[in-house]
């Protein structure tokens, strides 16, 4: 443990990340915008390469983070000069895209990869505590004793929500961001019922309406012809939208009327009797719901709403986007959103949200064994006696009889310390950057993503600890 403590004050003397000895090859890795705080901590606005260089140089600033690269200034400035930054945020399940702008440039721009499988998390941790408690024959009943408050969430998307609003806060630590945009829907759907909305947004232009209603429809549909027998085989077909109704039998604009086709598949054969298309207007084809983006919109107008952001809708982000003519990407999208005019831009940072900890101290691995109907090796789980209820009638089939030659016992481990290392940090080895998969043995070996051999913890140096939203 001595040792543990020894290695890590060695790494933390040696500064957040790998820098150089000289301020001269320091000064040479600042090619990109530096983030500036003052000697309080306050954010100021960024500065330029060679200013940030001379600063260091003159030891009137030291460095602060490495990725994204702030300096903090020693002494205290006389003015603090301070520009309207507006950060757009293109939020999503995977993915989040944010682009921070002025009037005049943009200062910082990317995407983050969200950590996944919460729920099964979860869900693991929900099956650890039944065992544990059913353990406990004689337990105090607790079952009066849960309050669920007002504005509670499900668990899976307090995690999203609380995502969100620390990579925000991240952004605003390097930042003085005075506005927060948030895309809340590809759609208006309020605008869509009622034509006669009036605001701002809406007086863009004459194709504005057409838009949102379109994105409507090609979200809805994934972007895909929904033509079961489509014949098209362009990699990049040409949807359009269609009436079910045809509005010549006086079918209307509105979105239950309306499907995605591609152009080959909405054609004037199609249209005739006894086609297709004809048919559709008697039996109607299925339609796909919204259950899916249920998730995400409550996380969207919880940010809205509890934050105080301001929002947009993705039809005015892509209005914006085919206007500039830019890219699909997260980050494109979160530019349009803080800004529709044009700009200058920066090179885009990537993050990844890489879990902290694992306070899961104890872990249960099942029995396996082979199964006689098919041979394979599978757990003791899988071949259960199909008990659920004291009501046999309730009960499904006893899968025990099924079971043959155990090849291995189960398991219960308890982690009795935590190793240095832990999974997703960089380490060097043998001259190379290798990322940590896992510890074996009590930490005493390391398991790497990229090679199969486990080198042991005394062959490795620390390059990087990577907890949180790392860049």
């Amino acid at each position: 443990m001595v040792g543990k403590v020894l290695l890590l004050k060695t790494y933390c003397n040696i500064g957040e990340v790998n820098l150089p000895s000289q301020e001269e090859s320091l000064s040479e890795r600042i090619d990109f915008m530096v983030y500036v705080l003052d000697v309080d901590g306050k954010q100021l606005m960024p500065t330029s390469n060679p200013k940030a260089r001379q600063l260091l140089k003159q030891k009137k600033a030291i460095v602060k983070h490495v990725k994204p690269f702030t300096i903090q200034l020693t002494y205290r400035t006389k003015t603090e000069y301070i520009q309207t930054i507006t950060l757009g945020v293109d939020s999503g399940y995977l993915n989040i895209g944010f682009s921070a702008t002025t009037d005049t440039k943009e200062l910082i721009c990317g995407e983050v990869k969200l950590l996944q499988g919460m729920s099964d998390r979860i869900t693991e941790k929900a099956m650890y505590r039944r065992i544990r408690r059913d353990k406990s024959r004689y337990r105090k009943p607790r079952w009066n004793n849960r309050k669920v408050e007002k504005e509670w969430l499900a668990p899976s998307i307090q995690h999203k929500l609380d995502s969100h609003i620390r990579f925000i806060d991240k952004l605003r630590g390097l930042l003085p961001i005075k506005k927060v945009i948030v895309e809340v829907a590809n759609f208006d759907i309020q605008q869509i019922k009622n034509r006669n909305i009036q605001g701002e947004e809406y007086q863009q232009g004459e194709q504005m309406g057409f838009y949102n209603l379109r994105e409507y429809i090609l979200h809805r549909d994934n972007h895909q012809c929904q033509n079961p027998n489509c014949k098209n085989k362009d990699k990049n077909p040409i949807l359009e939208l269609h009436h079910i109704s045809f509005k010549s039998n006086g079918g209307t604009d509105i979105g239950n009327n309306l499907i995605t086709l591609c152009n080959k598949c909405h054609t004037s054969p199609n249209h005739k009797k006894g086609k297709l298309l004809d048919l559709w207007q008697t039996k109607k084809p299925k339609i796909r719901g919204f259950k899916d983006a249920t998730f995400m919109s409550m996380v969207r107008w919880r940010l809205v709403n509890t934050m105080g952001y301001l929002h947009t809708y993705g039809y005015i982000t892509k209005h914006n986007r085919i206007k500039h003519q830019l890219e699909k990407t997260h980050y494109n999208d979160a530019f349009c959103i803080a800004n529709d005019s044009n700009q200058t831009r920066v090179e885009p940072i990537l993050f990844e949200q890489v879990r902290r900890n694992n306070r899961s101290l104890e872990k249960f691995y099942d029995a396996k064994m082979i199964d006689l109907r098919t041979g394979e090796k599978v757990s003791g789980s899988e071949l259960n006696n199909g008990r659920r209820t004291r009501n046999k009638n309730k009960n499904s089939e006893n899968l025990r009889v099924y079971r043959g030659e155990k090849i291995s016992k189960g398991q219960r481990r308890i982690r009795k310390g935590k190793s240095l290392y832990q999974p997703n940090d960089l380490v060097r080895y043998d001259g190379q950057i290798y990322t940590v998969k896992g510890s074996q043995n009590g930490g005493k070996y390391v398991a790497l993503k990229e090679i199969k051999k486990v080198p042991k913890v005394e062959l490795l140096t620390p390059y990087r600890f990577r907890k949180g939203f790392a860049c």
